[in-house]
């Protein structure tokens, strides 16, 4: 069993930066590949950004390739979204979601075992 439970989110204008902590409970967290995933009003939950168990590949949505920076923190149990030059669109709840190894299939939702609540970022125009 995995806890997920993700921090940092907030308003910010436009072109500013924020960065998103998501905290992992139980011993094996170095064993979990890693996503984050939003979800804007009335839209699908789309992916934002993944690495794998390792931390040795990374992936990104094209839509924030360049922007955006996921890394892990094997020691202590988080996984970090750095969010740069942000957009009114990038406006969203923000999840992290954890599977079991893995290194296919990242972006895909049903890919993940576990699921933290969520953090609301908010870009003003």
């Amino acid at each position: 069993q995995v806890q997920l439970v993700e921090s940092g989110g907030g308003l910010v204008q436009a072109g500013g930066s924020l960065r998103l902590s998501c905290a992992a409970s139980g011993r094996t967290f170095s064993m979990y590949s890693m996503g984050w995933f939003r979800q804007a009003p009335g839209k699908e939950r789309e992916f934002v950004a993944a690495i794998t168990w390792s931390g040795g590949s990374t992936y990104y949505a094209d839509s924030v390739k360049g922007r955006f920076t996921i890394s892990k923190d094997n020691a202590k149990n988080t996984v970090v979204l750095q969010m740069n030059s942000l957009k009114p669109e990038d406006t969203a709840v923000y999840y992290c979601a954890a599977r079991w190894m893995g290194v296919e299939g990242l972006s895909r939702t049903d890919e993940y075992t576990y699921w933290g609540q969520g953090t609301q970022v908010t870009v003003s125009s």
